[in-house]
This record gives C-alpha cells, sequence and structure tokens, in this order.
C-alpha cells in the first residue's frame, strides 16, 4: 500500500488557479523528486501537503487515512491540523531557524513542546528532556556538526543551517520528508553538503519529496520525478522515463534549458 495517496488536489488563491487535479502516489522508501519553472505549483502543492495552505479540492491520504478530504468537513477541523502535520517533515529553503535558539534548541524545541502539553510531563520532566536532547545530539551528529551545536544560527554557515534544519524536521520521526529547493540559497559548495545530506538519507530508504532545481541530483536519487507546468503534473514516471524520453514538449523545451546550463 502507498504510503502517500494524493487525488484531484486543486487550490485557488482568489480567481488564481494555482493547483490543477494534482494526483499521485508514493510508497515508503521512495523519493520524488519534483521539478519545473518558478510559479509552476510546486511549493504550494508541500504547502497544501504540510497543510500550510489548506487545500480546496480533493483528499490525501497517508498510510491509508484520510488526512483531508474535501466532501468530508470532519477532516479540516483547525484542531486537527497540527496532528496531520506530524506526518510530514517540510524543510525550507530559507532554512526558518529560530535566531535565539541555538542549534541543538532548535532541534529540540518542536518535540518540547509537545512533550509539556502531555499529562504526564512535569511528573517526569527531566528524563524527558533528556532523552530529547539525546535524540537532537545524535541527529545534529548526523548531520556532521557534532562541534556546532551550541552555536547560533549567525554563527553557522548557509549549509549548516540547513543541516540543522534537516535534523530539525527529523527529530519528529515523520513519515515523509520533504524538501521545498533545499539548495537554493547556497553557494555550490554548500549545495555540495546539503545534497550529500539528502542523498545519505535516500540510501538509508526515507521516503522524501523534493522540489529542486538540481537535475543532476533529481536523477541521481530519485525513484520517480514529476514535472509540473502551469499548476498541472504534465509528466510523470521514472527519472529515465523522464529525463532521457519525456513525452511532452514543455518537459523537453525545460530539460533543454538546464541541459545548456
Amino acid at each position: 500500500m502507498a504510503i502517500l495517496e494524493v487525488e484531484h488536489l486543486n487550490k485557488n488563491f482568489e480567481r488564481m488557479e494555482v493547483l490543477k487535479d494534482i494526483s499521485f502516489s508514493l510508497e515508503k522508501g521512495q523519493v520524488l523528486s519534483i521539478i519545473g519553472s518558478s510559479g509552476s505549483g510546486k511549493t504550494t502543492l508541500l504547502r497544501c501537503l504540510n497543510f500550510l495552505e489548506r487545500p480546496g479540492g480533493g483528499k490525501i491520504r497517508v498510510n491509508g487515512e484520510t488526512l483531508f478530504d474535501a466532501e468530508d468537513p470532519s477532516t479540516m477541523q483547525e484542531s486537527e491540523i497540527r496532528k496531520k502535520r506530524l506526518h510530514f517533515g517540510l524543510v525550507f529553503q530559507s532554512f526558518n531557524l529560530f535566531p535565539q535558539y541555538t542549534a541543538l534548541g532548535n532541534v529540540m524545541l518542536a518535540k518540547e513542546l509537545l512533550a509539556k502539553a502531555q499529562p504526564d510531563y512535569k511528573a517526569h520532566k527531566k528524563e524527558i528532556h533528556g532523552e530529547i536532547e539525546k535524540e537532537a545530539r545524535s541527529l545534529l551528529t548526523q548531520m556532521g556538526l557534532e562541534d556546532r551545536m551550541g552555536n547560533y544560527p549567525h554563527q553557522l554557515s548557509g549549509g549548516q543551517c540547513q543541516r540543522v534544519a534537516i535534523a530539525r524536521a527529523l527529530a519528529m520521526k515523520p513519515d515523509i520528508l520533504c524538501f521545498d529547493e533545499p539548495t537554493s540559497a547556497l553557494d555550490p559548495e554548500l549545495t555540495g553538503e546539503v545534497l550529500k545530506v539528502i542523498k545519505g538519507l535516500a540510501d538509508q530508504e526515507t521516503t522524501m519529496i523534493i522540489v529542486t532545481h538540481e537535475m543532476a541530483f533529481a536523477r541521481d536519487v530519485s525513484s520517480q520525478v514529476i514535472f509540473m507546468d502551469d499548476g498541472r503534473i504534465l509528466e510523470q514516471g521514472t527519472p529515465e522515463q523522464v529525463f532521457e524520453n519525456p513525452t511532452e514538449e514543455r518537459t523537453r523545451q525545460f530539460l533543454s534549458r538546464y541541459t545548456q546550463g
């Protein structure tokens, strides 16, 4: 069974139709890369999956559970949104770290906030805090930041900030890890650092959705690729199908621009 099923998803901003009848599925352990020109709807799609934007129509299911159904009002309750977001970990292109927290604090924060809402938190505060810190330290070490845990975001490079952001997303143990153009704010050297981390996660069979303009990386790491244009999925298939034998002229034109540098 697919870990993620998206059916006929639509999204409008006032009169502008941004997502048009989006349907796809993703199996556990797969990597889906979403490519396309700026303004094609890629980021809006990720934001709808994470419920940072509410879709206008369609369905979203994770592990068979319906998280959103435009025809079922019970799936649109604001009180349930935070819980639904736990299925997805989102890594933003601009890091979105909290400047007042260290790298370690940024990774620990969300899990601590959730823990404080539990009825037994006060009675077991020390143990809970210690476990959260242990997990955060392990993730930052995995990201190659064992000597940077006490640094604040302004003391870190862009690549280091993005690796903290990845650790923060992983801390919540999401079903699906989503990246919104994770290297667009980085220079080439730092881009390589972050792509190496993502490749390592792919090798560990982490289920991921990656919005990216790094075509060579998408071709190398993906299980499947979606090309979006004007809010629609215009082409979908394996990396070999999309990059070597695209069926749509718009896909060929897009890839040609990137091939030419």
